[in-house]
This record gives C-alpha cells, sequence and structure tokens, in this order.
C-alpha cells in the first residue's frame, strides 16, 4: 500500500517521499496565497459536473458547502495550511473529505492539478489587474488634485537636468499622469488576454467526459475559452505581460521619485515632503531625508527581476505543464504586492507634500531659460530662425561674461546684436513664455486647464473599469 496517502498522487509509489525534496517541491508556503481562486473554480466544476449529469445535485450541493466552509475556516484562522500539505490544492481537497465524506473524491473528476493551477492564477492574475488600475487610478487623482490646485505655479522645465524653458508645475505633474495613464491601459489590455478560462483542458490533452466548459466560464466571469488544451496548461504569458506592464510601472515610478528626491534638497528646494514619508540621520540631527522616494526607486529592480526570473523560466520549457512553472507564483504574487504598494505610499506622499511654488517661480527665470523665446521674437521681426539663434546665443555669452541676465541690458547694447531689438523685448517674461506655448499638449494655462479635464474623464472611465467585477 502506498505511504504517500496524504498526496493526490501517491497510488503508483511505494516509498515515502524524501523529506528534504517534498520541503522543496512543496508550492504551499506560497501558493496557499490562491485559496480563494482554488475553491472558487472548484465550487463552478462541482456545480458542472452536476448540470451534466456527472454528480448527483446534493453530492455537489454538499461539494459547495463544504468548500464555503473551508474558506471561512481559513479567513477566521481556524485552520492554517502547512508544509504536510503539498500545495493548495491537496489541502483543499483533504479537508474537504474531512468535512463531507468520500464524496470530496468525485470533484478531481474531469479535472487535472495542470487546467486547475492555470485556472487559479488567471483568476489570480485578473484580480490583480483590476487592483493595480485601482492603485493607478488613486495616484493619478492624486496627481490631477494636484495639478488643479496649483495651476498658475511655473517651475523650470529641464533637458539634460539644466535648466531649459519655464513651464507650469501642472504640466509638469500631467506628464507622468500620461505615464500612468499608459500602463493603465496596458494593463486593461492584457485584461483581455488573461481572462480566458483554461479548466477542461485536463492534464493536456482535454477530458472524456461530457463537461460543459462554457457554463464554467460564464459562472467565474471569463471572456472566452482557451482553444488549446496543451497551450492552456503551460501558457504564462499572460504572467509574463502582466509583470513586464508593472515593471514599466515601476520605471515610471522610479522618474518621478527621483525628481521628488530632487526637489526636496536644499539645492532645488521646490517642496518639502510630509515627515511622515522621511527619516533623519543617526548622527546628524539636521538631516531629512526623502527615504520614501527612494526606496520606492530601489524597489524597481526588484520587480525587473521578478520578470526576468520568469522570462529564464519558461525559455526552454517543452509542452507541456512541467514543475518549473511552479516558479511563476512568487515572481508574480511579489511584483504585484511591490508595485501596489509603491503606489499607495507614492500618492500619500504627493498629497501631503508642501510645494514651495516661490522659490519654483524664481529658479524658473533664471538660467536665461526665455532665450528661445528671445530668438523667437526676432523670427517674428523677419529674422531667419537660424540667425535668431545665433544672436541670442551671442547676447547670453555676453550676459555669462557682465553676470548679467538678458532683461539687464539697455535696449542700445540690445541693438548692437541686432537692430531688430526694440522696447518690447523686455516684455518676454516667464509668465508670457509659458502663455506664449498655446498649443495643443503646450503649457499654455488654457491648454493645461484643457487637458486637466480630459484627465478627469480619463480617470472616471478607469475607476469605472475597476469597479466593474
Amino acid at each position: 500500500m502506498s505511504r504517500n496517502k496524504d498526496k493526490l498522487w501517491g497510488g503508483r509509489f511505494e516509498k515515502e517521499a524524501d523529506a528534504d525534496a517534498h520541503a522543496f517541491g512543496a508550492s504551499i508556503r506560497f501558493d496557499r496565497r490562491l485559496y480563494r481562486e482554488d475553491i472558487a473554480g472548484s465550487i463552478a466544476h462541482a456545480a458542472m459536473l452536476a448540470k451534466q449529469g456527472i454528480l448527483r445535485e446534493e453530492e455537489a450541493a454538499d461539494l459547495a458547502r463544504g468548500l464555503r466552509q473551508i474558506q471561512v475556516e481559513i479567513e477566521s484562522g481556524q485552520i492554517e495550511p502547512d508544509l504536510r500539505w503539498e500545495d493548495i490544492h491537496s489541502f483543499v481537497e483533504s479537508r474537504l473529505r474531512e468535512l463531507v465524506g468520500e464524496v470530496a473524491g468525485k470533484l478531481h473528476t474531469a479535472r487535472s492539478r495542470n487546467d486547475q493551477v492555470a485556472l487559479d492564477m488567471r483568476l489570480f492574475a485578473r484580480a490583480s489587474l483590476r487592483e493595480i488600475v485601482s492603485r493607478l487610478v488613486g495616484l493619478q487623482r492624486t496627481l490631477l488634485e494636484l495639478a488643479e490646485a496649483n495651476l498658475g505655479v511655473i517651475m523650470p522645465g529641464y533637458t539634460h537636468l539644466q535648466r531649459a524653458q519655464p513651464v507650469l508645475f501642472s504640466h509638469h505633474l500631467l506628464a507622468y499622469f500620461e505615464m500612468f495613464q499608459r500602463d493603465v491601459e496596458r494593463l486593461q489590455d492584457c485584461y483581455r488576454r488573461t481572462n480566458v478560462m483554461p479548466l477542461g483542458s485536463g492534464a493536456l490533452a482535454g477530458v472524456t467526459y461530457p463537461i460543459d466548459r462554457q457554463f464554467v466560464s460564464e459562472q467565474l466571469g471569463f471572456d472566452s475559452l482557451s482553444r488549446n488544451s496543451m497551450d492552456a496548461v503551460c501558457d504564462r504569458d499572460f504572467v509574463v505581460e502582466q509583470m513586464a506592464a508593472l515593471c514599466l510601472i515601476m520605471a515610471h515610478l522610479s522618474r518621478f521619485a527621483e525628481e521628488v528626491i530632487l526637489w526636496s534638497s536644499e539645492e532645488f528646494g521646490f517642496l518639502e515632503l510630509d515627515d511622515g514619508y522621511a527619516t533623519g540621520s543617526s548622527i546628524m540631527p539636521q538631516k531629512k531625508n526623502p527615504d520614501t522616494a527612494e526606496l520606492i526607486r530601489g524597489k524597481t529592480g526588484r520587480v525587473y527581476g521578478s520578470l526576468m526570473a520568469l522570462l529564464t523560466t519558461i525559455k526552454g520549457l517543452p509542452l507541456t505543464y512541467n514543475k518549473d512553472l511552479q516558479e511563476d507564483k512568487e515572481q508574480l504574487f511579489d511584483a504585484v504586492d511591490t508595485v501596489s504598494s509603491c503606489l499607495k505610499l507614492f500618492a500619500a506622499m504627493l498629497a501631503t507634500a508642501d510645494i514651495h511654488e516661490n522659490r519654483m517661480r524664481e529658479v524658473a527665470g533664471g538660467g536665461f531659460s526665455t532665450a528661445t523665446d528671445v530668438a523667437d521674437y526676432l523670427v517674428r521681426k523677419g529674422l531667419p530662425f537660424r540667425q535668431a539663434h545665433e544672436v541670442v546665443g551671442r547676447v547670453v555669452h555676453h550676459c555669462l561674461e557682465r553676470g548679467c541676465d538678458i532683461s539687464d541690458l539697455s535696449l542700445a547694447s540690445l541693438k548692437s546684436f541686432s537692430p531688430l531689438f526694440d522696447e518690447d523685448v523686455y516684455l518676454i517674461d516667464v509668465e508670457a513664455s509659458v502663455r506664449a506655448r498655446d498649443v495643443p499638449g503646450g503649457t499654455a494655462p488654457n491648454r493645461v486647464r484643457e487637458a486637466l479635464a480630459e484627465a478627469f474623464r480619463l480617470v472616471a472611465a478607469s475607476e469605472a473599469w475597476s469597479e466593474s467585477a
């Protein structure tokens, strides 16, 4: 008689599994997180078996009752899956047998752990996509509220981390809104390929029972059925795709975190983080370190690593299921948890930051940030742009040698560079520079107000999508 009585596959074996090999191969330590998905899939499967006459109605009812009780027991802490069990599937089936008797053994009819775990992973991935979209939308709304509250604030825009042209602070924030909007749309698109029902594929070739896959699909809210049983049990593209999208989210958060770190420094002084999102030094009492932003920036590498680990895992796998695929869970779980917490904390950190608008305005006016506007002024006077660029470049060089700004030069001095200069050149300042960029997507106040209105509309649509499950 087999000594592997706790295993779903024990009949073939006479020798007890090596303790170290069992612990090494067991996934219950992390896949117990899938208990809700496993139970939901099993309840739908039992209902289908009864509908098709494979089980009696009362048997399916007993199974559903027992499965719901297991969920209550797990969530209340009455039972705790442990390493005695190989995975969440064997734990649930064993506890179900204790609750409802031998009928528990009928639940696995027309099902394999291969298509069962594929189902559980798709259910989890589907729910986590909506969760991350919800977190993204929360951060986007924080950005929009901050942009709306600071609509008149002017800051320096940068290229190469050198002051370039003045922009509205709100325009800068909306640049990140666009990044996160692309993230939302990627996740929504990923959802379509994730929301495919694999149950009924069996171990790899389908099953011999007259099952109704469409019924199970409708019970669980899937949009479509997998088309090939061999592909269905080993496909983890949807996991890779979601993790790649999560990596891009972290890239965007990391870029934004870097700017927050710079802005909160004495050298920039554009904002001060709330004490709740900063720490001090154990030796330097004056320090206020932007640790939350730094750690979000640092965790980007962690999420990237999870994606690379999974890509490496699947790169050489033959069809169909292989134990290597067990490695998908920890990578996805950790990436989802990391991104979700980073999005939540970043939104809270931004919402509580103190914006130093006077400092932003002061810096925006320095560094010859309106030099392009002066060149455009000469173009409007009839000078070709390349010549205007050359003239203003010489003006800037002249000012640098004398330690002054263009606005400090007399009209006579300006005319020595070009006779096209006139009194109206002194009307060029950072406010005029911002107003002048009145094109779709530009930083002019009316364009930014239009962009804000559209952004609020997009956020409302994303909120409705994330809550529509």
